[in-house]
């Protein structure tokens, strides 16, 4: 699963990948529509919903935030 995440980002954000800073949204690493790219590449390779409620800065911090949510949905389905 996590290589799968992995490669999604390289596709939409390849600076994701090497991001070690405390929120890519916030300081400008990937924006709201590259967010949404992987929103729905992430919902097609895994067979999974992320609501809207789900797509926060939180969640797309870095990498590892969006790896876990990643894993809470797939524990939930």
């Amino acid at each position: 699963m996590e290589e799968k995440v992995l490669e999604i980002l390289e596709e939409y954000c390849e600076e994701a990948l090497s991001y070690e800073g405390e929120n890519m949204m916030e300081e400008g690493v990937i924006d709201s529509f590259t967010v949404i790219n992987i929103v729905s590449e992430l919902e097609d390779v895994f067979d999974i919903e992320i609501d809207a409620k789900y797509v926060v800065a939180e969640n797309f911090k870095n990498k590892e935030a969006i790896m876990d949510l990643v894993r809470r949905l797939l524990e939930e389905a």
